[in-house]
This record gives C-alpha cells, structure tokens and sequence, in this order.
C-alpha cells in the first residue's frame, strides 16, 4: 500500500482568510498519523504524531482537542515503513532544511511529496502559536499580526514534524519544508522558526499520492484564492521582526 497524503482544504484558501471547520478533530485521525495544520479561527497549531493530534495554544504549551473541533486546513498521512537516519548537531532550522532537502534530492524525490520525523534532544526550538480569531475575509497575515506569539524552549527533548511539498504545489501548499514541534512529554510545540538540534534520529516517509478534501459551504466560493503571493506566504511562514518572545521556564 503506498502512503497517502490527506489534505483538508488548500493554503490559499487559509492565508486568504477561510478558517471555518472543514472536517473534524475525530475525522482527521481517521485518515493519518502523523502530520500538521491548524484548528477553526486558527486556535493553535497542529501536531498530530502517532494518530493523536495535539494544539499547541499561544502560550506554548499544549493540549488534546475536542473530537467534533474543526479542522479548517491540515496536512496529514497514514504512514508506513520509511527510511530511518542519524541526524549530527544540526544549529539552525535552514540547515535542517539543507539536509533534508539533500535526502530526498540523492533519492531522485524532489518532485514527490514527503514527510519526516525528527526525535531528538534540543538546546533550542524558536517557535509561535495564536488564539482563535473569528472572522470572515479577514487574511491569514491580519489574524497573526493580533494573535500571534512567539517563544523559545530551551534543553528538551521533542519531536520535529516535517511536511514537504515541492514547488509544482504552490497554492495548494507551501512549496518546501513546514515544520512543528512537539516535546516528548506532550506539553510544549508550535509551528518552528529556528533550531538548535544536538542529535537526533530521523524517519523519512515518501508520498505517492495526495487527496484534497475541500470545503463543502457556499462561503468558500466567496474567497478569491488566486490573490495569495509569495512574499505574503513566506510572512507568514517566518513570522515578522519586533514580536514579543517569550522564554520557556
């Protein structure tokens, strides 16, 4: 059987503002084990590791949703099997990246779709999460410039969650690599800006296939999902200058 990509809806669609519950928390386990997104209004941010998916709130730290929670956006697989390799000091997320990257690239995979799992021991994560903002038409970019924080977790163990999607997808995804945390025991993540990777071990996952469940509401067709640049995307993927951070205790 080969591995399978489930996607609730398109990124255009959640950086133009639609972040109304597609499917639910529940229905998204259903068909991955591993992977990332967000929760309706954008309350939080996704990791969903072994089946069970956990929200990083605001502050950092982390809970189990709801089952009947909406899922606005996420990108999930029911992974098998996987190429498994040791990660040395890695001290910063663009090298993490650059290593990633170089994997798939040997393995003649750039224009596949991929997964990686990254357990390991960290001297840093740089991470952000936000609160629910409920409002309709309102971009992706707005919602985060209110709700957004960002902090630092600093000498812990944790999990990276890693999605790839290659270049051809812009729009449905973000081309590249997209990465959450989660800590070991499940009380701290969000989505990563930058790194600090002592060592740790790595489980890549290829992806063969991808279905796209898009939303069934009359008010998704009211959203322009052709506007969305590049520059927008990459904001919002890196956050901006000048944000409060917040230094884990």
């Amino acid at each position: 059987m080969d591995n399978k990509m489930f996607q609730v809806s398109t990124l255009h669609a959640l950086v133009a503002g639609y972040t109304r519950g597609v499917i639910t928390v529940q229905e998204l386990e259903n068909r991955g084990r591993i992977g990332l997104g967000t929760f309706e209004g954008v309350d939080g941010e996704m990791i969903m590791l072994d089946g069970a998916c956990y929200r990083a709130r605001q502050d950092g730290t982390v809970t189990r949703p709801a089952p009947d929670v909406g899922v606005p956006f996420a990108s999930v697989a029911a992974v098998q099997g996987g190429t498994a390799f040791e990660l040395r000091e890695t001290r910063s997320i663009e090298a993490l990246k650059h290593e990633l990257t170089c994997r798939i690239d040997e393995a003649y995979a750039l224009n596949s779709m991929h997964i990686v799992a990254v357990s390991g021991n960290f001297e840093s994560v740089s991470a952000r999460s936000e609160s629910a903002y409920r409002a309709e038409h309102v971009s992706l970019k707005d919602m985060l410039a209110t709700t957004q924080r960002e902090f630092v977790f600093e000498e812990l163990d944790g999990t990276l969650v890693c999605v790839y999607h290659p270049d051809y997808m812009d729009g449905i995804n973000a081309p590249g690599w997209h990465v959450h945390f989660l800590s070991h025991d499940k009380t701290r993540g969000g989505h990563v800006f930058d790194l600090s990777l002592t060592s740790g071990q790595a489980v890549l996952h290829r992806i063969d296939c991808i279905e796209i469940q898009l939303p069934a509401t009359s008010a998704f067709d009211t959203y322009s999902l052709k506007g969305t640049s590049q520059k927008e995307i990459a904001e919002v993927e890196q956050g901006s200058e000048g944000r409060r951070v917040d230094k884990d205790r």
